[in-house]
């Protein structure tokens, strides 16, 4: 594990940059795959635009409500750059961003299908720089007696929640693209509420920063709420159509 903070917060950086980039790239090369005419297509350019702006705003907001302590201590002491970043409020951001994109330039064709696989290639790689980064990042896991615990340098062995993390997005990721469904849209919506279920479960297995009503986490409310709301959405898509056999 990485032992300087400096270079922690540059490694990590570096892999959550490179995640973003790849991920990118392999959403403009299914787009064209799929005869969409490429990321920087008119009505395509607008989602880009809104998923980057949502997604953006969103990392912030539940960075907030995760840890409003380090806000009001930032505050207090006059910086109003925020440090730290959450990939659940960046889902969510990005998912509203382009749902307004999306009106705003008229289009009703869904487009979460092609950033499936995109999105979990993107989330693996960042997280290679959580584990790496190790108790300088707050994705470490809470002590554990078992074979697999990590020691990140504190002389504790704990759980490799980064590392579960990754085998379970990169699961998710490539099932569900390579899934068939008669329901454009429907890929997106199971891996969007997969991803919110795994990191409710999760965070159980991580320190609570700032404990809220039931002991649970800024995330775990973030995600318990997301799911409310996105879980109709979802299980009428489902029932629309009859899901056809994966390859």
């Amino acid at each position: 594990m990485i032992a300087d903070a400096t270079t922690a917060a540059w490694v990590h950086s570096a892999f959550a940059y490179a995640g973003m980039a790849l991920g990118a790239a392999m959403w403009r090369g299914t787009l064209k795959r799929r005869d969409r005419g490429g990321a920087l297509a008119p009505g395509n350019f607008g989602v880009l635009v809104g998923l980057l702006i949502g997604a953006a705003l969103g990392n912030k907001l539940v960075f907030l409500i995760e840890r409003p302590d380090v806000a009001a201590a930032l505050w207090q002491g006059g910086q109003l750059m925020l440090p730290g970043q959450s990939i659940v409020g960046g889902l969510l951001g990005g998912l509203l961003g382009v749902e307004i994109a999306k009106k705003l330039t008229g289009q009703t064709r869904s487009t979460g299908d092609a950033m499936v696989l995109p999105i979990a290639v993107g989330l693996a790689i960042g997280r290679i720089g959580c584990f790496l980064a190790g108790l300088h990042d707050d994705t470490y896991g809470l002590p554990t007696a078992l074979l697999w615990g990590v020691d990140f340098g504190d002389g504790i062995p704990r759980h490799p929640t980064q590392l579960y993390e990754i085998a379970v997005v990169l699961v998710l990721g490539i099932t569900l693209s390579r899934a068939r469904f008669t329901t454009p849209g429907l890929a997106f919506k199971l891996f969007l509420s997969a991803y919110l279920l795994w990191r409710f479960a999760v965070e159980f297995l991580k320190p609570v920063p700032v404990p809220y009503p039931l002991g649970l986490s800024g995330i775990q409310w973030t995600c318990l709420i997301a799911l409310a709301v996105y879980t109709p959405i979802v299980l009428r898509a489902w029932r629309r159509p009859p899901l056809l056999a994966t390859p």
